[in-house]
This record gives C-alpha cells, sequence and structure tokens, in this order.
C-alpha cells in the first residue's frame, strides 16, 4: 500500500485489526468496517483518534466513504474470509471441527439467512448448485442427495450433522471436503461473492488515481473474481 503520513486508507474487513493498526503506525488515517460489530469491541485499538471504525458491508465501502467524508482514499486493503476469532469463539458452526455448534455461519447476526435453513429448505438441485458454485467440490451431487435423505428423518441442526451426511456421502474421512462444503455454505449465507464484486467497484469509486488496492484471497473463487475485475477495469 505505500502508506503516505496523513493519508486516507479503508481497512474493508478490520477483523481483529492487524491491517488498521499497521497503516497507524506508519502514520496513516484509517476508516475501518466490520459485518461483525463484536471485531471492534474485541480489538485494543478501538479508541485510538486516527481510526474510525464503521459497522456495515463493505459492499457499500463507497456509501460508507462518503457518509463519512473519508474520500478520495490512498488505499484500500480486503483481507477475505474470516478472523480465528470467528472461528473459534464465535460459536456459529463455522468451523467442521466444532462438531457440537449450530449450522448458523452469518457473520453479522442482523443477516436472516442461516446455513441451517438453506440445508432443510433447499432442493436437491439447489443444494448441489451451492456447493458445486461456490466451492467446485467433486462430490456436490453424492453430498446433497445425502442431506435430502438425512433431513427427511431429523433436521440438519449441528456441524456434526452436516459432517455425517459428508462422510455417509463420499464413504471417507475428508478434510478438504468438509472445508469446502463448509466454505460454499458460508459464501451463501453472507453472499460473499457478490458483496466482493460490489466492493471492489465501489473501491474504485473512491480511490485516488495514483491509489492502491490491496486484495488478500484465499480460494481460486475469490482470486478469480478479483482477476477478473481487474481486466474488465483495465487495472494495473
Amino acid at each position: 500500500l505505500e502508506i503516505k503520513k496523513n493519508g486516507l486508507y479503508v481497512d474493508a474487513t478490520f477483523g481483529e485489526g492487524g491491517y488498521s493498526q499497521a497503516i497507524l503506525n506508519k502514520g496513516g488515517n484509517v476508516l475501518a468496517i466490520d459485518l461483525d460489530k463484536e471485531q471492534f469491541t474485541n480489538s485494543q485499538i478501538h479508541k485510538l483518534t486516527n481510526l474510525k471504525l464503521i459497522e456495515g458491508n463493505f459492499a457499500d465501502i463507497e456509501k460508507i466513504a462518503k457518509e463519512n467524508n473519508f474520500f478520495p482514499v490512498d488505499g484500500v486493503v480486503f483481507d477475505l474470509g474470516l478472523s480465528m476469532r470467528q472461528i473459534s469463539q464465535l460459536g456459529r458452526g463455522f468451523s467442521f471441527k466444532k462438531l457440537n455448534e449450530p449450522l448458523d455461519m452469518r457473520m453479522s447476526l442482523k443477516t436472516e439467512m442461516t446455513a441451517k435453513y438453506l440445508l432443510n429448505h433447499l432442493s436437491e438441485s439447489e443444494l448441489f448448485d451451492v456447493f458445486a458454485r461456490n466451492s467446485e467440490e467433486i462430490n456436490s451431487q453424492k453430498i446433497a442427495h445425502e442431506i435430502i435423505i438425512k433431513r427427511q428423518f431429523k433436521k440438519l441442526e449441528t456441524v456434526a450433522d452436516l459432517v455425517n451426511c459428508i462422510d455417509k456421502a463420499i464413504g471417507e474421512i475428508d478434510n478438504n471436503a468438509y472445508k469446502r462444503i463448509f466454505q460454499a455454505l458460508r459464501v451463501e449465507v453472507n453472499q460473499e461473492f457478490d458483496n466482493l464484486k460490489k466492493g471492489l467497484t465501489g473501491s474504485v469509486k473512491i480511490i485516488k488515481s495514483d491509489g492502491k488496492i490491496a486484495d488478500i484471497t484465499f480460494h481460486s473463487l475469490e482470486d478469480r473474481i478479483v482477476k477478473n475485475f481487474t481486466k474488465t477495469q483495465g487495472i494495473k
């Protein structure tokens, strides 16, 4: 980002505050956004004067920046996915290792949709589409079919219920399959791909001509969205 002293920077995914702290340490001013307001209360830097915290969706980055008179900016950073605290402490079923947690997967409790609702209400073809589109899991059809069978007898309520369906569908324990299916559901619940596209579009509208946008992606589907966006926008 090549932080400039007194420059304006948007940390679009505040999380545990690591990027914001690094920018502040180099003399920048930060507008930090996060869907989960608990991230702010757990941070040790939220009282600093050069930091403004906004509970919101980075899909609305242009609106948020302009409402706070924080534009044009010198840089924007997106660190996609979840923080370790969200995975380990929130109890919303983000990790396949937390077997007793509910199948929630909402980053913000203001979101109405949950993973539990999707798993218990979507048709087999709709579940297949969610899994295949959001994770490219090769066993998506088998897993979707097993979920339909399972829920005829008992609703899927916990992480363990979903893990058992995946095991039964593919006939073995496969951590990578768990990761992909949990990713697919989380992406769908939080509309992550649509939000990313909107966030990228908005960031271009508030960035200076010589500003920088940094995107940290964690899987090929996110990476593809960012690369396609830079190509269509002619961004270097």
